[in-house]
């Protein structure tokens, strides 16, 4: 299928991809698929006010209905899921199975979520007074802006919109300026399902917004979003989370990445091989979960080097249309220059470097194709402590758990990590509260590919947000707590006497 057969599959129109200021180009080829519209700045007020009138009516619907419409979602993106998924292999470059899986996991948060919408459950608290009962209830917090990275650009709006619609909440999106066509097909199978759902579902419930650093701006300052949730690098978090706070906001943020593995000297060899590989090198690289580090014991550290090197050797790259192939391109020839400076830097260092090298032929051409590289570090340097968003391993040696589990952490990111080991005791030690400072922590498995059953997110920099499963719903709503007095008296806490 060429380029615009997958657009329109996807059900984009002449008008949605034709007309606009914002280029969008393919990282298959770098082809100029579509020229959107962008949102005009001085539309978002009302775009704004559009939710909180939303919010007004959403929340007087019973949360078990909101869970009806997000049951529809998933409907309608079961049906859509092979062309939904072509169009996020088409804009970010995915293989096709990681597309699919994108919207797998769009899937699977919408059951999670209609689950949820019956279990909003607050405490019944013990009260120290005769004739009092405590408990707390949760409400619906307002609108929700949602501010999402190219690199899984439908999934992480799926797993906030998912939340906040059962908790209460209308929904703004604002997509990466380099993944808008993906949006633009999600809101079309969320149109269906509102239409489906019918008119309880109130006009601005869940809203697209396209543009740059002025739309963004528009709903990080807006006190009349209460909650922003936003997805990108730590110098972008920086920027939104003290600004969100600033007005008193609830910032949820998903920053940045630099995820070890330690390979203990007990680890099955093979099975520690192929979740390296697929956890360095999957999405090529562009995951904020991709392994960037490999702590190997010393004893094992050379025959580890010597599999990985013949396993990278084998890689398919190419056009991730292909069923055959393994690493796509990079999403832009930015991020490829990236890269090879961070090698250049890790060479510096002292590094020994194999692969890494600009891949041109058996390739689409216009497109950011490169070798993953692997750079057997000898400390764990300045570079190795900075994510670089692109395919490179590094790896680093150990003679101790101790020492394995401090270079672990000793980096500004906490987001996830595991070990790979067939000793107990390192196992729970590496999960206790003495081992990985990460949001993730696993074992004999690599730290990508998370399920959405589990919490998302991560420490330090990765910005202490979390999204997804687990009780990150009560993120998209307030907590009040509530005290009912039932007898003929008034007993003050704490036993203080007040007569008059």
């Amino acid at each position: 299928m060429t380029h615009t057969d997958v657009l329109k599959a996807a059900g984009l129109t002449e008008a949605d991809l034709t007309g606009g200021t914002l280029a969008v180009h393919s990282p298959i080829d770098g082809a100029e698929v579509a020229r959107v519209n962008e949102t005009d700045a001085a539309d978002m007020m009302a775009i704004i006010a559009k939710a909180q009138e939303a919010f007004r009516a959403w929340r007087q619907v019973p949360a078990p209905r909101r869970g009806e419409l997000v049951r529809l979602l998933g409907e309608e993106l079961r049906k859509s899921k092979e062309e939904l998924g072509a169009v996020v292999t088409l804009e970010a470059g995915k293989i096709v199975s990681e597309g699919l899986g994108e919207v797998q996991e769009m899937i699977d948060i919408c059951d999670f979520a209609v689950g949820l919408s019956r279990q909003l459950y607050g405490l019944t608290i013990a009260s120290e007074r005769a004739g009092h009962r405590m408990m707390e209830t949760w409400h619906p917090l307002g609108p929700c802006g949602v501010i999402t990275a190219f690199n899984f650009p439908v999934a992480v709006w799926s797993w906030n919109t998912a939340l906040a619609l059962v908790c209460g909440n209308p929904v703004i999106w604002k997509p990466s300026e380099k993944t808008p066509l993906t949006a633009i097909a999600t809101m079309k199978v969320m149109q269906r399902a509102l239409d489906r759902f019918g008119s309880e579902a109130p006009v601005g419930l869940v809203q697209l917004v396209i543009g740059g650093v002025e739309i963004g701006e528009a709903l990080v300052s807006s006190k009349d979003v209460p909650i922003i949730s936003a997805t990108g690098s730590t110098r972008m978090g920086s920027v939104v989370g003290p600004k969100v706070m600033a007005r008193w906001g609830r910032p949820i943020l998903e920053l940045g990445g630099n995820n070890a593995m330690i390979v203990a000297p007990s680890a099955d060899l093979d099975m520690a091989v192929r979740a390296i590989v697929f956890s360095a090198v999957g999405t090529a690289g562009q995951r904020c979960t991709s392994l960037r580090r490999v702590i190997a014991h010393n004893s094992i550290r050379e025959e580890l080097a010597a599999k990985l090197a013949k396993a990278y050797s084998s890689l398919p790259i190419g056009d991730p249309r292909d069923g055959k192939t393994l690493v796509g391109p990079l999403v832009d020839h930015a991020a490829r220059d990236k890269m090879l400076a961070a090698l250049e830097k890790a060479r510096s260092e002292g590094a020994t470097v194999h692969g890494g090298k600009t891949v041109s032929s058996g390739v689409p051409q216009g497109g950011a194709y490169v070798e993953p590289a692997i750079a057997e570090m000898p400390t764990q340097s300045e570079i190795v402590r900075t994510e670089t968003f692109a395919p490179i391993l590094y790896l680093l040696g150990y003679d101790t758990l101790d020492e394995a589990i401090a270079l672990q952490n000793d980096v500004p990111q906490g987001l996830s990590s595991c070990i790979f080991t067939l000793n107990m005791r390192e196992a729970e030690t590496f999960l206790s509260h003495a081992g990985s400072d990460c949001g993730i922590a696993n074992v004999n498995i690599g730290p990508s590919g998370a399920e959405i059953g589990g919490a998302f997110g991560g420490e330090k920099e990765t910005g202490g947000g979390r999204e997804s499963g687990s009780d990150a719903w009560r993120g998209y709503m307030r907590r009040q707590t509530n005290t009912i007095n039932y007898s003929d008296r008034l007993p003050l806490a704490q036993g203080v006497k007040f007569d008059f």
